[in-house]
Order: C-alpha cells, then sequence, then structure tokens
C-alpha cells in the first residue's frame, strides 16, 4: 500500500515539474518572440518612413547631417559644409529645410571655382553659398506646392530669398539669379528638419 502511494506521488510530482517547465519555456519562447516582433517592428518602421538617397536609406532618427553623411550622390556637399564648420549647426534641434545639391549639382560649376570655394581665405563665401540652401522651419514637398500656387517666397539663412515655382506640374526652386533647379528626391526627413535633393547650386546675388 506504501509503495502504491509512492508511486502515486512520483507521478504527481513528475506531472507539476512538467507543467512548471512546460510553463517556463512557454513564457521564455514567448517572451523572446516580442522581442524579435518588436524588432521586426522598430526595423519595419524605419524601412517604411526612410527614403533611399545614393544607396543609403535616410532614416528619422538621425539628424540632417548624419543622413546626408551615408549618402554617395550628396558628398561634395557633405565635404564642403565640413570645410564651412557648419555640421554642428545643421546637427543641431532646428528645424531646418536643406535644398542640398547633389554631386552632379557642383560638377556643372566650374572646377577652378569649386576649388576656390574650398580655400581657408574664401570659407566667408563659401558659408555664404551653403547657408543660402538652408532655410528655418520644415517645408516639405506639400508645403513647398501650396506656396508656389499661392507666389509665397522662403527666406534663407543667408538672409536672401528663394521662390517655389510650378513648372509642368512640379514644384521647383527658383533662386535670386533666376535659374529654376528641379528637386531630385523630396522630403528627405530627418530627426531636425527636411532635406530636398536638387539638381543645380542655388546661387544667390552677389
Amino acid at each position: 500500500m506504501e509503495s502504491g502511494n509512492n508511486k502515486i506521488g512520483v507521478a504527481v510530482i513528475g506531472v507539476i515539474a512538467g507543467l512548471i517547465v512546460g510553463g517556463l519555456g512557454g513564457w521564455w519562447i514567448a517572451d523572446m518572440n516580442k522581442t524579435e516582433t518588436n524588432n521586426t517592428m522598430s526595423m519595419t518602421s524605419d524601412q517604411k518612413d526612410g527614403v533611399v538617397v545614393g544607396g543609403a536609406l535616410m532614416v528619422r532618427s538621425k539628424d540632417i547631417v548624419d543622413n546626408a553623411a551615408g549618402a554617395k550622390n550628396v558628398s561634395t556637399l557633405v565635404d564642403l559644409v565640413k570645410k564651412a564648420d557648419l555640421v554642428e549647426t545643421l546637427k543641431s534641434d532646428g528645424p531646418f529645410t536643406v535644398f542640398g545639391p547633389n554631386n552632379s549639382a557642383f560638377a556643372k560649376l566650374d572646377k577652378a571655382t569649386v576649388d576656390s570655394l574650398q580655400k581657408p581665405e574664401n570659407k566667408a563665401q563659401l558659408v555664404n553659398i551653403l547657408t543660402y540652401h538652408v532655410v528655418a522651419g520644415t517645408y516639405t514637398s506639400a508645403d513647398l506646392r501650396v506656396m508656389a500656387q499661392k507666389g509665397e517666397m522662403l527666406t534663407t539663412v543667408q538672409g536672401q530669398m528663394l521662390m517655389p515655382v510650378m513648372e509642368n506640374n512640379q514644384v521647383m526652386i527658383q533662386d535670386a539669379m533666376g535659374n529654376k533647379v528641379s528637386i531630385e528626391t523630396p522630403d528627405v526627413i530627418s530627426s531636425n528638419g527636411v532635406t530636398h535633393v536638387v539638381t543645380s547650386v542655388l546661387m544667390p546675388k552677389s
């Protein structure tokens, strides 16, 4: 009789242990699945919100400078921003709207001019040109379209004006010299503003 009770007791203990282990195992698996799901959701959110520029994914969690640093097609602009000591400014809270010329835009300029702008003695001129591409505030392509329809203008950090204009139902940016520049990649959203990659360098009045 006692032997039978022992066998029953062992069986009950075995069942309880199995339930505990199974429960812990199930909790651990569920927790792991939850973590993986959260990571996947975070990654998906970045991919959903990001725009690919120059082979790199631009994401909202990075500032304007850090996003631009990963894009191969705006490397000239990034180098010039560093030479002009504007990195910290464009990494600040902002918000800013940047019309960022791609490498092809700078290639349209006379090489001697671009080389000259990079000399220490011409830093003020470089800053003047680069800050002409920056506007305080966030202006998406939708905002620019509305401004173009209303004939409104943008005041740049440099102090002169830019005008959004419509041409063939596309938003373009007209500089102080009357040049109309097309937007290659609009609405690159960063943590401190928005960048529109443009195909020519915007020129202020001298």
